[in-house]
């Protein structure tokens, strides 16, 4: 059976002034599909010789046979780059044939812009055309490498507010920031690296952008330190200021805040004012 997207092995049926025709293995010669001429240059190829192909829609919307290699198959993940867009239709991505990949519009996640690289997957869609999609979710795997405090990097694919920021941990695991760990505005197709703070049942990676406490304690109270004498006698923060403001500011969490301070004082390099703020020593 002839899967479309995907590479498999077929066998030459016969020639004609148009290419080799492949056999698609249904027993009857019409369904065979063509390998154009333009595939054949400098490939000395006879009758009954299996080939490693992949089957896609030409621009008249017949199976077409290719040997060329793409960048992406039915199912996989990836980062392709817009070459083009069009009101109407989407983006196009190049993947490494000479038809482009169609990225529609309902598939894109934000602004989409030639020149953008996208991480997109590849589907059939209901008229067996393929397409790609930023919409990854049902692509993503469980994760079966990392453990909990592992380091990792991956692509930002969706931002929900309410839950949080959606990541492909190497393009092909589930990650999640909750939004108890947003710091920070991130945006799509964002590479980031980020800590596992949580390894959930079903494969699932939690992670978060800041490292173990008491090494974010130091960095944080650097960052601190660096507002401080920006801000000098209108620094207004202590242990009364809300969650909200010292995540706008200092993009941390007030605990952090509140750990990073007490590093300072204990160090002896920033002191409490009588109106119950801090300030350099």
């Amino acid at each position: 059976m002839v899967k479309v997207g995907k590479r498999q092995t077929m066998k030459i049926n016969n020639f004609s002034s148009k290419g080799a025709h492949l056999d698609a293995g249904t027993g009857d010669s019409k369904d065979n599909i063509l390998l154009p001429n333009n595939e054949l240059e400098g490939k000395v190829l006879d009758i009954g010789d299996e080939l490693d192909v992949m089957i896609y829609r030409d621009s008249e919307d017949r199976l077409t046979a290719t040997l060329r290699k793409t960048a992406l198959t039915v199912g996989t993940i990836g980062k392709l780059y817009v070459t083009d867009t069009n009101e109407k239709l989407g983006a196009f991505l190049d993947w490494g044939l000479k038809k482009e990949l169609l990225l529609p519009h309902a598939q894109m996640v934000g602004e989409v812009k030639p020149g953008d690289e996208v991480l997109v997957g590849i589907y059939e869609d209901s008229k067996g055309r393929l397409s790609a999609t930023m919409k990854i979710y049902s692509f993503l795997m469980p994760n079966k490498d990392y453990q909990k405090n592992d380091f990792v990097e991956g692509t930002v694919y969706r931002i929900n507010p309410e839950i949080g920021v959606f990541v492909a941990v190497d393009n092909r695991y589930f990650g999640l920031i909750p939004n108890s760990e947003c710091f920070k505005k991130f945006y799509v197709g964002e590479e980031i690296q980020a800590r596992v703070i949580r390894v959930r049942e079903d494969g699932k990676l939690d992670l978060a952008m800041r490292e173990l406490a008491f090494v974010q304690m130091d960095k944080d109270a650097e960052s601190i330190l660096g507002k401080m004498k920006i801000l000098k006698t209108h620094f207004r923060f202590n242990d009364d200021s809300s969650p909200e403001a010292i995540k706008e500011y200092f993009g941390i969490s007030k605990k952090a805040f509140k750990r990073a301070i007490g590093k300072l004082l204990k160090e002896g390099k920033i002191e409490k004012t009588e109106e119950g703020f801090f300030r350099l020593k």
